[in-house]
């Protein structure tokens, strides 16, 4: 079988992370159909880690053959953890948390760096954990227009408590090939940690002078590494 015809079998796993939902993926979502790709967006209730990936796993199992699965932030934990399903063939992080076992979203950013900016979380309101809606633009989008930025702060997605603490059993990195884009003006993953993380993943990586948001703000250079990864895991096959 050629690499175009495996490549056609592929589907591109989409999922989000904390405080939004799957409709930030969209315009990648339209380049990457445009490309002519299989692509499916994962709407996690972001409640607990074991939840986000039951979600995940059953988007996996409703595809035809192998999957590639993408995340973004705390996505990251959900596919370094759901990406032990057999049909998953490869990962892509993008400005995302790649967790070894044992560690939690928690775990990952409870020393942070000197310097390092600090992401304007509130304290926890019955279990649930939202961005101080005044700093979100400067935190998570400086790169998205006002007024968009002030939409994604007003229709955030509460955060479950129990998602940022749930560990990985198994990463997945280490057994399937991973890709994994930088966001070089990240003000919520400080930049270095992302480089960390890729690194200890044996990921290769791509920058994109982008916020937090690069998945918004930066479609096209998302979208392109997702179609590099896939075509390297068809050609693999």
């Amino acid at each position: 079988m050629s690499t175009s015809s495996v490549l056609a079998t592929i589907s591109i796993v989409l999922v989000h992370g904390g405080f939004v939902d799957g409709s930030g993926w969209a315009d990648v979502f339209r380049i990457l159909k445009k490309d002519g790709f299989n692509v499916v967006v994962v709407q996690n209730p972001t409640l607990s880690l074991a939840d986000d990936v039951a979600v995940t796993r059953r988007a996996v199992a409703a595809q035809g053959g192998p999957v590639l699965l993408v995340g973004h932030s705390y996505g990251g934990v959900v596919i370094t953890e759901a990406g032990n399903d057999p049909k998953v063939a490869g990962l892509v992080y993008i400005a995302a948390f790649a967790p070894d076992q044992g560690e939690s979203v928690s775990s990952l950013i409870q020393d942070p760096p000197p310097g390092a900016p600090v992401p304007p979380i509130l304290p926890p309101q019955d279990g649930f954990l939202f961005l101080d809606r005044a700093k979100f633009h400067a935190a998570f989008a400086a790169d998205l227009d006002a007024e968009l930025a002030e939409f994604m702060a007003s229709s955030q997605v509460p955060w479950g408590v129990a998602a940022l603490t749930g560990t990985i059993s198994a990463p997945a990195w280490k057994t399937r090939p991973s890709w994994y884009l930088v966001a070089t003006e990240d003000r919520m993953i400080p930049p270095p940690a992302q480089h960390s993380m890729s690194k200890r993943a044996g990921s290769t990586v791509v920058e994109s002078a982008g916020s937090h948001a690069v998945y918004v703000s930066q479609p096209k250079a998302v979208a392109d590494l997702i179609a590099k990864a896939a075509r390297a895991v068809a050609a693999s096959r």
